[in-house]
C-alpha cells in the first residue's frame, strides 16, 4: 500500500510512511524536518463565511465546472474512470460525494469534522493504479487530493463573485480562504501543497490550469453531447396546447446548462482546450448572472434549495445555527420513479 514515498516523507497516498498510520505525512526522513504548509486556518463556525457560503445553494452553481476540472488532472481523472460507474451514471458521483463533503464543513465541532473529513480520506485509500501517460497514481497523494479541495475552494470564491450581490472584501477573502484550510486539514491529508495566502492559493491554481491540466478520456466523454446524455437538459413535455413549444424550452434549457458549464470557467482553461465561447455566450452569460443575483431575496428563503442532492446538509434559512438535510431532488426524484417502473 504504501510503496511510493514522496519527497516530503509521506508515501502517495497521502500517509505516514514509517508506520502506515493516516496522519498526513507529518514524518520526515531522518535529518530533515517535514515540509508543512504555514497557511493559517480560521474557526468554521455557523456564521462564518465558509459556513454561509457553503450553506448557500448558489455555491453549488459553478460546481458542473468544478466537476470539470477535477477530471483534468490526470491522476484525478484517471481514479474516477477506474473506480467509478461514471460513464454509465455521471451524476452518481455527485450525489454520493456532496453530501459527505458538505457534512464536513457542517459539523457541530472540530472532531466531527475531522471525524467526517477522515473518513471521506478513507474511502480512497485504496484507489491507485496508471494513468493515460502511464504514469502511476493514487487518489491520496498529497498534490491530487489537494487539487480536488483547490476546485471546491475555487467554487466557492467563484460563485460569491459571480451570483452573489455584494462582492467579497479583500479581507473577507482572506478570511474564507482560511476556513477553507482548515477545512481541507479535516481530511488528515499532507497538507505539503496548501499555498499560505490565499493570493498564493490564485497564483498555483491558475499555474494548475495553465500547465498542468488535460482533456483526459474522461472530458473528452463529459464534453461530448453525442456520447453524454448529461450534456443536454432533460426534454421538457409541455401540457396540452403548449405542447408545440416542448422542443423551444428543451433547447434553451440546453442552452442554460451550456452556459452554467462554460461560464464559470476560467478563461485561460477555456482559451487552452478551445472549449466553444463567443462574444453572444459571454453576454447571455451575464445577462444570466444578472437573473441570479436579483433572485438574492428567493434564494434567501429557499428558492433554490432543491438542487442540493439527497442527505447534503445545509443551515435552515429560518435558523441559520440549526442544520436541515436535504431530500431527494427533481432528478433524483425522476431517476427513482424510473427504476420503480422499470
Amino acid at each position: 500500500m504504501h510503496d511510493d514515498v514522496t519527497a516530503d516523507g509521506s508515501s502517495a497516498d497521502g500517509t505516514d510512511s514509517h508506520d502506515g498510520s493516516a496522519t498526513g505525512g507529518d514524518r520526515a526522513p531522518a535529518g530533515r524536518k517535514p515540509r508543512r504548509s504555514t497557511a493559517e486556518g480560521a474557526e468554521i463556525r455557523p456564521g462564518s463565511l465558509l459556513w454561509t457560503t457553503a450553506g448557500d445553494p448558489r455555491a453549488m452553481i459553478p460546481g458542473l465546472a468544478t466537476g470539470i476540472m477535477q477530471l483534468m488532472l490526470p491522476g484525478l481523472g484517471a481514479g474516477v474512470t477506474d473506480y467509478s460507474d461514471f460513464f454509465n451514471d455521471p451524476f452518481d458521483r455527485i450525489d454520493r460525494s456532496i453530501p459527505l463533503i458538505w457534512g464536513s464543513i457542517f459539523a457541530t465541532s472540530d472532531a466531527e469534522g475531522d471525524e467526517r473529513g477522515r473518513q471521506i480520506r478513507d474511502y480512497h485509500v485504496d484507489i491507485k493504479g496508471t494513468d493515460g501517460h502511464g504514469k502511476r497514481y493514487h487518489a491520496l497523494d498529497p498534490d491530487v487530493y489537494w487539487w480536488a479541495h483547490a476546485t471546491f475552494t475555487w467554487e466557492y470564491f467563484r460563485a460569491r463573485e459571480l451570483f452573489f450581490p455584494c462582492p467579497l472584501t479583500r479581507r473577507q477573502k482572506d478570511r474564507l480562504y482560511a476556513e477553507t484550510v482548515t477545512w481541507y486539514r479535516r481530511y488528515g491529508v499532507s497538507d505539503r501543497p496548501v499555498p499560505a495566502t490565499y493570493r498564493e492559493f490564485r497564483h498555483r491554481f491558475d499555474e494548475i490550469c495553465r500547465h498542468e491540466l488535460e482533456l483526459t478520456p474522461a472530458v473528452q466523454w463529459v464534453l461530448d453531447q453525442s456520447t453524454n446524455p448529461a450534456a443536454t437538459a432533460d426534454p421538457v413535455r409541455l401540457p396540452g396546447m403548449w405542447s408545440v413549444l416542448d422542443g423551444l424550452v428543451t433547447n434553451l434549457g440546453t442552452e442554460t446548462l451550456r452556459l452554467l458549464v462554460y461560464g464559470p470557467m476560467p478563461d485561460v482553461v477555456r482559451r487552452r482546450f478551445d472549449l466553444p465561447w463567443s462574444h453572444s455566450d459571454r453576454v447571455a452569460f451575464t445577462a444570466l448572472c444578472a437573473t441570479i443575483r436579483a433572485m438574492d431575496p428567493a434564494i434567501r428563503r429557499g428558492a433554490l434549495d432543491a438542487i442540493y442532492p439527497e442527505g447534503t446538509p445545509h443551515p435552515d434559512r429560518r435558523d441559520p445555527t440549526r442544520l436541515v438535510v436535504a431530500g431527494p431532488n427533481r432528478r433524483q426524484r425522476a431517476l427513482a420513479a424510473a427504476r420503480s417502473a422499470a
